[in-house]
C-alpha cells in the first residue's frame, strides 16, 4: 500500500497545484512505505520513523525485513539521510546491496537498541555510508 492510499486528509490529492507532497509528507502515510535498492530488489518495509526530539529532526527509519507476519522480523535503524523517497514507484530506496542489508546491524522488537548512544549512532552512519 502506497502513501496515497493511506491518505486520510486528502494531502495527496493532485488538485491542479502542489500539495504537501513529496516536498512535506506525513509521516504515518509512509509506515508501511516498501524500500527497494538500486538493483530493484524489495529490502523491506518502513515501520517507525524515530524523531530526534532535541533537533527535531528525523533521525531513523524502523525497516523490518524477513519473515512472516512480524513473526521472525529483523529490524533496523536506517539514517534518514540513507533514504531517497521514489515519488514514481511510491516507494524508498537505499543504495545498498541485498546482502549487505541482510548482515547489517539489526535488532528485534524485545531487545531495542540505545539509539541515543553516540558510538552506536556513529557505527550505524558508518555502515550505511551516511554523516552521523
Amino acid at each position: 500500500m502506497s502513501y496515497e492510499e493511506r491518505d486520510a486528509y486528502g494531502m495527496y490529492v493532485d488538485n491542479g497545484h502542489k500539495g504537501p507532497g513529496p516536498e512535506l509528507m506525513g509521516a504515518n502515510t509512509l509506515i508501511g512505505d516498501h524500500v527497494h535498492n538500486l538493483q530493484n530488489e524489495h529490502l523491506g518495509e518502513i515501520k517507525e520513523i524515530m524523531l530526534d526530539m532535541r533537533t527535531g529532526t528525523i533521525a531513523y527509519a524502523v525497516m523490518s525485513s524477513g519473515g512472516v507476519l512480524s513473526i521472525g522480523e529483523k529490524l533496523f535503524a536506517v539514517p534518514w539521510e540513507a533514504l531517497r523517497l521514489d515519488t514514481a514507484n511510491k516507494r524508498f530506496t537505499l543504495d545498498i546491496a541485498k546482502e549487505r542489508i541482510e548482515n547489517a546491524p539489526g535488532f528485534d522488537t524485545h531487545h531495542w537498541p540505545d539509539m541515543g548512544n553516540p558510538q552506536w549512532k556513529t557505527q550505524i552512519h558508518g555502515y550505511y555510508g551516511v554523516a552521523p
